[in-house]
């Protein structure tokens, strides 16, 4: 068991070492702290609009209609959320996954 232990700190620190790793980290947690911020900014400015302009807000989008212009940029602040989730998942499961593993193979050698 200890053999094991000992091993297998030596395979984490080599891979804490490896430029790639440390590119993959860096790399990730940029795209994940960008699309947090535009996904909170988003939500900021429409709480903003909510706060200082409900007037905007409450404008109808068609003369004598009933839904009003909060209704859909509401909506696409929701489905921009979706989108900007999508895309960190697809980036998570291509170059992410790829970089983890050669990071993982590079570690064990």
């Amino acid at each position: 068991m200890t053999q094991n232990v000992t091993q297998d700190d030596g395979i984490y620190a080599r891979i804490r070492r490896n430029p790639k790793f440390l590119r993959l980290a860096r790399s990730r947690s940029h795209l994940a702290w960008s699309l947090t911020a535009i996904v909170l900014g988003a939500y900021y400015v429409y709480m903003l609009v909510v706060a200082f302009a409900p007037q905007w807000l409450h404008t109808p989008l068609s003369l004598h209609g009933a839904i009003t212009w909060g209704i859909p940029v509401g909506a696409a602040i929701i489905i921009v959320s979706w989108i900007l989730t999508g895309w960190y998942v697809y980036r998570a499961n291509t170059r992410f996954d790829r970089l983890s593993a050669e990071v993982i193979e590079e570690g064990k050698q």
